[in-house]
């Protein structure tokens, strides 16, 4: 996973969570988390000198093997925190007409995604409580940028005829042969958005392709992005309320033009570059919210996982062994992991059950 919509999950996310009424030093920790969903890329236990031990949790891959799809799907990220299942936007106990895939499918705002949110709302009094917010968030937001498409490997998820508004890309079709040749070869259906690349994540975006079910697919990142900003913002107003059912309103209308205006304006294909623009729109002061100096660091010094066990290394070793310290029982990346653990049982043993889907 690649931090392609760093832009939202971390900067938006940010924006609207001050607007929301959260302050800055708790809107920053749900607005990391959120981000660190894609970055979390290490699982398994780590071991400390003194004994100790702890289990953390994967929320993304660092490199895809798209040789070895069942791996992926055995490891079980991809539906919880990625492609979250919309069961075609109907409520709970009512069944779209269909295969089973027809539940997987993400869809914006779906119901499933709403008792996700709830839940959070609800259970915010947990140590983790904005941690797994701001995981959630990831979650909730995506289901706007990966509509369409399914954390498991099937033909819905082909991408074919691509067409994408203002800058032409004639590589695209090269670019995607010689990414996944192999696996059309063995004839392997992708995972989630893999064939369109990062078309779903950038928000400047306004593009059309046809899926594997020869259904020709319209998308306008832009509006979509700027839908699930406004829709953040009343779970966020909800969680600050303490009320999952309360009636909020979204984003007021000048802030939601800025962000909207923004999205469309920032069409940098690095996403460095656009999250850097953003940053700076926060220290102007742009959203009047206050002017904040905000950074992201998912690695190395001054990181969350820095902070908790004093690497700066990307991936650890096997045979690591780090000091312990009475801190680590309440650092940020303790609780993101722990956040992360209590947000993928919740979805796979409470939400997702409701709505007739099993699927570990």
């Amino acid at each position: 996973v690649k931090r392609v919509n760093i832009d939202f999950h971390h900067s938006v996310t940010y924006i609207v969570c001050r607007v929301a009424g959260l302050e800055h030093e708790r809107a920053e920790t749900v607005a990391y988390a959120s981000q660190y969903v894609d970055d979390a890329t290490n699982g398994g236990i780590i071991h400390f000198t003194n004994g100790a031990a702890y289990q953390r949790l994967a929320t993304a891959h660092s490199a895809l093997d798209y040789r070895n799809f069942q791996d992926l799907v055995k490891r079980f990220v991809w539906i919880p925190f990625h492609f979250f299942p919309g069961n075609a936007g109907l409520p709970a106990g009512e069944c779209p007409e269909g295969k089973f895939i027809s539940k997987l499918i993400t869809r914006p705002n779906s119901p499933p995604a709403q008792d996700m949110m709830k839940i959070v709302v609800e259970e915010q009094h947990k140590p983790y409580g904005l941690h797994r917010l701001g995981i959630a968030a990831h979650v909730f937001v995506d289901t706007w940028a990966h509509q369409g498409f399914a954390g498991v490997s099937h033909r819905v998820n082909d991408v074919n005829h691509v067409r994408r508004e203002k800058l032409p890309d004639p590589h695209f079709k090269n670019k995607l042969v010689r990414f996944f040749g192999s696996v059309f070869q063995e004839g392997i259906a992708p995972i989630g958005h893999s064939a369109a690349l990062s078309y779903p994540d950038r928000p400047f975006l306004r593009w059309s392709y046809e899926n594997g079910l020869n259904e020709r697919v319209e998308r306008d990142n832009p509006k979509d992005f700027t839908d699930a900003a406004d829709e953040l913002c009343k779970w966020i107003r909800r969680f600050v309320a303490r009320d999952a059912e309360a009636s909020v309103k979204g984003l007021p209308d000048s802030v939601r033009e800025i962000i909207s205006n923004l999205f469309t304006s920032l069409d940098d294909g690095k996403p460095s570059r656009r999250h850097q623009k953003w940053l700076k729109a926060i220290s102007d002061d742009a959203f009047g919210i206050g002017a904040v100096n905000l950074d992201y660091r998912p690695k190395g010094v001054g990181s969350w996982k820095h902070k908790a066990l004093g690497v700066t290394t990307k991936k650890d070793s096997k045979k690591a062994r780090f000091p312990f310290s009475k801190d680590f029982l309440t650092c940020d990346w303790r609780l993101f992991h722990d956040a992360a653990k209590a947000h993928r049982l919740s979805v796979v043993d409470d939400v997702l059950p409701r709505y007739g889907i099993c699927v570990v």
